[in-house]
């Protein structure tokens, strides 16, 4: 489906600029030849020529060409991009993150219930399965606290009771009795319902004894408020020990097993297939390193790194078109508000501008294709080598995010419950699923790997060497997804990977589909831990 769009893609974008290239060819059919050898002609942003300066390990483009760019466009066009960056930075650090989820209280509420409901289940699996969880996915301790701290934050900003009801749950699970206590004390002297959940708090989790009448009466009233999955369990599961209504008891634990064993099924067959993944991704990883410095055996594109076209001149494509892309971003976002199935036209239509613009400045003069220029054409003999080498790029991103994890439990770093949350693949109608799913697996492996592989690793290869180029553009990719650390570490951690593959296949498709990969793999995580 992707190999489709894409072929479909460059077909409209040949066909837009046929007039072009045919004017094109003309111009630079009596270009002169440069050596390799030579240093690179760096252009300016007008109409005069700049002197050369050597350029570290990249030759010069056989085909000089210089477009005229305006500099006070290309100003203007820095000044956009970099304002746009701003405010994803604002947005990032200034406003509070439970603003960004609609429905913050429920959307906590729905999230750390399964998480807990999962922690339940995974408690009746044989030790080894149960060691084997701990190790590839942390301890629940750690989970509980998490959860702990995430409701902590929510009731700051949430005048909703149930938001406190549901932290003092968490609290009393986690063997937190003093801050039971002391919300014990101080709900009795608050308005409704705080009385009444001190009560459910003094008999579930203070007392060691409840008279059946009176544990009746607090079931009674449990039942009728808004309070509902593992929290709901949980506290009347309490109760009714301290009461002993074993009737209620076994009803609770039935109810609580088949939540819980409906998770359980599929954390096992989400698991099990990142784990197939990571095994033979690694085996594949292993045999690419090992003898990728003897030969080419997963070059499957034709693409040229440094790439043929100069770099200044890419670094001006690159602020005019993204400069473009962003006022088109806030247009169709402003504009999917009343038409929220606009907002899947965002991505693609945002980027065309840039695409078009790298194949006229950027390729064409270098008498290039779209498809060979990003090493997107590729023959059927090399289908099996590009299948090989997406499955030890899906493996090395799957091994840095476990290390990350590992890394990152016992310093207490974890990513904010906000970031992976979404609304639209938890309680999304199927159209509105279809859209969220097509705008994340398909539209932006396609269109990010473009702009920030294809052209921005092209336009600082063509200064620096692998590591430098690679780590730079890796860097501002994860800044442009508004991350907190973690989250920061590992999109950067996808950008080295994605960028060390264009350049060992000569292809984009190797960072595609494993960005694509990588997109659905958690967008399945959270449709099957949240999705009904």
């Amino acid at each position: 489906m992707g190999l489709s769009l894409g072929l479909c893609g460059g077909l409209l974008i040949e066909r837009s600029f046929s007039f072009a290239s045919r004017k094109a060819d003309s111009i630079y059919s009596g270009a002169r030849e440069v050596s390799v050898d030579a240093y690179e002609p760096i252009l300016s942003t007008s109409n005069e020529a700049a002197p050369p300066i050597p350029v570290v390990g990249a030759p010069p483009p056989p085909h000089p060409y210089n477009p005229g760019f305006s500099r006070a466009i290309t100003l203007l066009s820095a000044v956009v991009l970099c304002a746009s960056i701003a405010v994803v930075a604002w947005l990032s650090f200034d406003v509070p993150r439970v603003d960004r989820v609609p429905d913050a209280e429920r959307a906590l509420s729905h999230m750390v219930g399964r998480l807990m409901d999962l922690e339940e289940g995974l408690k009746t699996l044989p030790v080894w399965e149960q060691f084997l969880y701990e190790v590839t996915m942390g301890s629940d301790a750690n989970d509980r606290a998490q959860a702990i701290d995430w409701y902590r934050e929510l009731a700051e900003e949430s005048p909703d009771p149930f938001v406190d009801l549901h932290l003092a749950i968490l609290e009393g699970e986690a063997g937190r009795l003093q801050d039971i206590q002391q919300k014990v004390s101080r709900w009795g002297r608050q308005s409704e319902p705080y009385p009444l959940f001190a009560r459910f708090l003094q008999a579930g989790y203070v007392e060691p004894h409840v008279s059946p009448a009176h544990a009746f009466d607090l079931q009674a009233h449990l039942a009728e408020q808004s309070i509902s999955g593992w929290f709901y369990s949980r506290l009347a599961t309490r109760i009714a020990e301290r009461s002993g209504d074993r009737p209620l008891l076994a009803t609770i634990e039935a109810s609580s097993q088949q939540r819980a064993a409906a998770l359980l099924w599929r954390s096992r067959a989400f698991a099990a297939l990142e784990l197939a993944l990571m095994v033979v991704g690694l085996l594949v990883l292993v045999c690419w390193v090992w003898r990728g410095k003897r030969t080419a055996m997963f070059r499957v594109g034709s693409a040229e790194l440094p790439p043929l076209w100069a770099g200044r001149l890419g670094a001006g494509v690159l602020l005019r078109g993204g400069a473009v892309g962003a006022l088109l971003t806030v247009a169709f976002l402003y504009a999917a508000i009343d038409y929220p199935s606009l907002r899947v036209l965002a991505v693609p239509l945002s980027n065309l501008p840039l695409l078009a613009l790298a194949y006229y400045h950027l390729l064409r003069p270098q008498r290039q294709t779209f498809w060979g220029g990003f090493g997107l054409r590729i023959e059927p003999r090399h289908l099996g080598q590009l299948g090989l080498a997406v499955l030890a790029v899906v493996a090395g991103g799957l091994v840095g995010e476990w290390v990350m994890g590992r890394i990152a439990e016992p310093l207490n770093l974890v990513s904010h419950w906000t970031e992976w949350f979404d609304a639209d693949l938890v309680w999304g109608a199927p159209p509105t699923l279809a859209v969220s799913l097509m705008e994340y697996v398909l539209f932006a492996p396609v269109f990010e790997e473009l702009a920030f592989r294809g052209l921005l690793f092209g336009v600082l290869r063509r200064r620096f060497q692998w590591w430098p180029a690679a780590m730079l553009s890796a860097a501002l990719f994860a800044l442009a997804h508004g991350y907190g650390l973690i989250g920061f570490l590992s999109v950067f951690w996808s950008g080295l990977i994605w960028a060390w593959a264009y350049e060992r296949t000569g292809s984009l498709w190797p960072g595609m589909i494993g960005h694509a990969i990588n997109n659905l793999l958690v967008c399945l995580s959270v449709m099957a831990l949240l999705r009904t």
